[in-house]
């Protein structure tokens, strides 16, 4: 039987796996092409290499990309603050790359399109030949609103004007589409539309591979992996850095993860124990070599799929109920949950204090992960919902 042609437009190639939305976007499209022919539209502020869309050519019918010129998105942004829409709409959206879509789109004739994130939204907002899917992945606007109290007051203003622009966005944008997913619950409550509890709750998933039993020598005492020109996790960083490791003078720290910038790689090498890894092939040998998981998140929105990894691999994971709240594992079953210095000392005796504890939360929380984490019952129920019109 001939499938369906789906149109799925991302505002990053989705490789390499670096990002969440770039992790979440390779899956999805993987998954979905055992249902359809998928049409791969991708901006990028980068030129795409012939090995990135190697790794996506299994899964596509035709791969397009078209790469964000940088002297057009500063003007954009400048030009941001002449309309209402939110900046970063206005910095994914290209006028000249807008009419070369709408030809694709009536060149392809698609049965379906899957827009991932809000910002290639006004792409295919207006196409109404064919039933539109949404994914919002996380509630951008609540993410932005989170950071303002972390920066500076210029940087607030700037912070707080786009938080407040997302928001009316996220609610604008929510009718142009027939369908709407998000990765959580919680996130799914920040979407300020009145049908909000219409929206597909849509969790990331776990690659097969980090089942796999791999024999890595456990050299650090806690470790954090994550993309470390993230907001979140250079906050989480700091304060690893700053709260949690001078607790623990005889302990040793690794932080693992893409792009850190100058300010935050010295500051990590200025700690005589504590590594920075900067670059991995196989970021599952980053979280094998410790022996418990930091993730501290204090700002961010949507699910953190570090704590997913690190769990399926059997790191056990001290992090924040912000993070918990999108994953709802069981305090001190599955991982610790603690928010505030104390219980997070509280978690690492705990674990460190009795090799049963420490045996029976990585145990239990792979066995978590497994059960409700798998991207072939994610993407089924992704495909049914989407089946409904």
């Amino acid at each position: 039987m001939t499938k369906q042609k789906l149109i799925f437009i991302t505002s990053r190639f989705p490789f390499p796996l670096e990002k969440g939305d770039k992790l979440r976007a390779y899956y999805l499209i993987k998954g979905l092409s055992e249902y359809y022919e998928i049409y791969l539209i991708a901006l990028d502020e980068n030129d795409i290499s012939l090995d990135q869309k190697a790794a996506l050519s299994p899964y596509t019918k035709e791969i397009h990309d078209f790469t964000l010129n940088q002297s057009a998105r500063i003007f954009r942004l400048f030009l941001g603050f002449f309309n209402s829409k939110p900046f970063q709409i206005n910095y994914f959206t290209s006028r000249k790359y807008k009419k070369q879509i709408e030809l694709l789109l009536d060149k392809i004739k698609p049965d379906h399109i899957f827009c991932q994130l809000i910002r290639p939204a006004e792409y295919v907002k207006n196409y109404h030949d064919c039933p539109k899917t949404l994914d919002y992945m996380d509630a951008l606007s609540k993410g932005m609103e989170r950071r303002i109290q972390k920066v500076n007051l210029f940087t607030r203003i700037a912070i707080s004007m786009e938080a407040q622009r997302l928001k009316e966005y996220e609610r604008r944008v929510f009718s142009y589409f027939e369908f709407q997913t998000i990765i959580s619950a919680q996130d799914q409550n920040y979407i300020a539309h009145p049908d909000q509890k219409q929206m597909l709750v849509l969790p990331n998933g776990i690659d097969a591979a980090f089942f796999e039993n791999l024999d890595i020598n456990q050299k650090f005492d806690f470790v954090f992996v994550g993309n470390l020109s993230y907001p979140p996790n250079i906050d989480a960083v700091h304060y690893i850095l700053d709260n949690i490791l001078p607790m623990y003078p005889d302990k040793t720290l690794l932080v693992a993860g893409a792009k850190p910038s100058k300010q935050l790689a010295a500051k990590i090498n200025n700690v005589k124990n504590c590594t920075l890894l900067a670059g991995v092939t196989d970021i599952r040998t980053a979280y094998l070599q410790g022996k418990i998981f930091l993730a501290p998140m204090q700002i961010g929105t949507g699910m953190q799929n570090k704590i997913l990894e690190a769990m399926a691999l059997g790191i056990p994971c001290i992090t924040s109920s912000l993070v918990n709240n999108a994953i709802q594992g069981k305090h001190q079953e599955h991982l610790w949950v603690a928010d505030q210095i104390h219980e997070i000392k509280e978690g690492v005796d705990w674990l460190l204090a009795d090799e049963n504890n420490y045996k029976k939360i990585q145990e239990d929380a792979k066995v978590f992960i497994k059960n409700q984490y798998q991207w072939t019952e994610i993407i089924a129920r992704l495909h049914k919902k989407i089946s409904e019109k």
